[in-house]
This record gives structure tokens, sequence and C-alpha cells, in this order.
């Protein structure tokens, strides 16, 4: 598929709609529930997750549905933690047995695992840039729900984002 990836039709709301396009109605919305945490976490891994999953539910942001890219991004936390220790133990060029100055290992599995981290941030709304493109209201646990179908698509009240009237065919 070329071109960016699509806005999800709930964060375009959020957003105030700013490319004024038709939205989505038929997207699918998750029930809303925080989602478990994988056994196969590392240590550091579990612990991120115990750090940001209820506040990512509470900011609307995630579902069950986004357990695997919550987990991938805990996993790839937990690791970047673990080479970072590793750092911590042994200097970032070693010397071969043959002479030959070398890179450490643990050094290019810190960067590789600091850039899933960034990506997978990204996505999920965890980095400055990507939550300023979003305004988000937090919602106490005894609240309603903000995300759901009902709220965003068939909200036509002055307090709702939209400053416009729908054209006719954007209900088509």
């Amino acid at each position: 598929m070329r071109g960016r990836k699509p806005k999800p039709t709930a964060l375009k709301v959020i957003a105030g709609n700013p490319g004024r396009r038709p939205l989505n109605r038929r997207e699918p919305v998750p029930e809303r529930d925080v989602p478990t945490c994988p056994s196969h976490l590392l240590p550091a891994g579990k612990a991120e997750w115990k750090r940001i999953v209820h506040e990512l539910y509470d900011l609307g942001v995630i579902s069950r549905l986004d357990r695997a890219s919550l987990a991938a991004y805990c996993q790839a936390y937990g690791r970047w933690v673990e080479a970072e220790r590793k750092l911590t133990e042994t200097p970032a060029i070693l010397k071969m047995p043959s002479g030959y100055i070398q890179q450490n290992p643990w050094l290019t599995i810190a960067t590789k695992q600091m850039e899933l981290v960034q990506r997978f941030a990204a996505e999920l709304g965890m980095t400055p840039s990507s939550r300023s493109r979003v305004e988000t209201i937090r919602r106490s646990p005894s609240a309603g729900l903000l995300g759901t179908a009902d709220g965003y698509l068939n909200a036509r009240t002055p307090s709702d984002r939209f400053s416009r009237e729908p054209k006719p065919w954007e209900f088509a």
C-alpha cells in the first residue's frame, strides 16, 4: 500500500478533523478494555507495561486489540534496557583475539531496540510529536466512554469538535 497510513477516525475527531475530509462511519470501534500483560515479556518490559498501560487506557489510546503492539513496544524496551546494562559492564569497542577492533554487539542491539521503541511509541501516541497532533480529554474511570461510535460519529452539539455542518454526501 502506498502513501501515508490512514489516521483512525477517533484521532481525526479528537484533532477536530483538520483536513475536513469525510469521516469513515464504518470503521470498527473495538470495545475498550485494558489488555493483559503477556507472560513472555522480559522483566523490564513487564515493568514498562505496568507503568504505561493504565495511562494509555485512560487517554483512550488502547484496547484489547492493541495488546500485540503494546507487547512489542514493551519487549523492545526490555531488550534495550538489557543491552544498555551490558554496555555499562563492557566497553563500546572490543579488541578481538585476532587483533582487529570491533564495535561491541550490545551497542548494535541497544541502537536497534531504541529505534523500535521509538517507532512503537509513536504508533501508540507516546512521543511528544505524536501527542502534539492530537487533543484528548482525560476521563475518569466512572465517566462514559469518549471514544464510542455513538459518541464521536453521531454527536452534533456545539461542544463537539466539528466546526461546520456536514455535507449531504458525507453520510453516504
